[in-house]
């Protein structure tokens, strides 16, 4: 009797801003690699992203969102980020939403160039009022070039993953696994910390203040009962420092409580956490500050 057949391989999911790339890595994975919020560029970094199925091995790699305009250099690393992922990988899923094509999509699809058996991810059709909607977008995808299968789905609610995974399933090759089949992400509990920390934030500032912020983290002990860490919260101007912490220090007691929660429910042990604010000037346009914060990881 033959031997099954065991599958593993990367499989990039790459798209423009905003179409539900890290939301379709959770989801996928069954577990919380990748902060989500509704704001464009959330992701910065490459993060994998690790499914282990019986005869198969998933490696997601969530990227950076595709964008045109890279007027700093901290955008330009992102952009960096997302094409670098391409290189070396088995399966290539490019994200679009239910909702249409934009000129946006046009841009991350020739960023992609013409690699053979991409697949469509069609994401949020769980958002569309009728389902009638969707037909005539699917056919004009089918019309831009010959894409491997192209797949509506839904990362909020779970439509059709299965059939996705499929797809993708059969463009990996034979291989064992590559990492232990109980790892979800190849990233270490103190950056999963740091990026918790700029989820929050994130979802409470406004305009060019969220882009505008670091974190890393200075002190990460685990004690028999415990675990202390300390991070600080990096922004470019004073102005912004005052908005950070907010009017008695309001808003960093607010992100510092919705980190520690997440973290108690995800480890279930007790999380002592202190946040700190401070200033580096210009960091997002400077390769050396990048450097410095961890953000250039080429």
């Amino acid at each position: 009797m033959a031997e099954p057949v065991h599958r593993c391989g990367l499989v990039a999911l790459v798209g423009r801003p905003n179409v539900g790339k890290s939301s379709l890595l959770n989801s996928l994975v069954g577990d919380k690699v990748s902060i989500v919020t509704p704001k464009p560029q959330t992701t910065r970094f490459r993060v994998l992203g690790i499914r282990s199925d019986a005869d198969v091995q998933y490696v997601f790699v969530d990227t950076p969102g595709m964008h045109r305009d890279a007027p700093r250099a901290v955008n330009r690393l992102m952009n960096r980020a997302a094409t670098g992922a391409l290189t070396g990988v088995d399966a290539v899923v490019f994200v679009v939403e239910a909702g249409g094509w934009r000129d946006d999509d046009d841009h991350a699809l020739q960023m992609i160039g013409p690699t053979e058996g991409v697949i469509v991810a069609v994401n949020k059709v769980d958002a569309l009022k009728g389902k009638d909607s969707l037909i005539p977008h699917l056919e004009a995808l089918a019309a831009r070039r010959p894409f491997a299968a192209i797949v509506p789905v839904s990362a909020r609610t779970g439509d059709n993953l299965e059939r996705l995974l499929a797809a993708i399933r059969d463009a990996l090759p034979e291989s064992p696994a590559l990492y232990p089949t109980d790892r979800s992400s190849d990233r270490d509990p103190r950056w999963h910390v740091a990026e918790l920390v700029r989820e929050q934030l994130m979802l409470r500032l406004d305009q060019e203040v969220p882009y505008s912020v670091a974190v890393t983290i200075d002190q990460f002990e685990e004690l028999s009962k415990l675990t202390r860490i300390a991070a600080t919260v990096w922004v470019e101007r004073s102005g912004q420092q005052a908005i950070v912490v907010g009017k008695g220090g309001a808003l960093m007691k607010e992100v510092g409580r919705a980190v520690r929660l997440e973290l108690e429910a995800r480890w279930e042990r007790k999380v002592f956490l202190q946040l700190w604010v401070k200033v580096r000037e210009r960091w997002t346009d400077d390769q050396q500050h990048l450097r410095a914060l961890g953000l250039d990881e080429t």
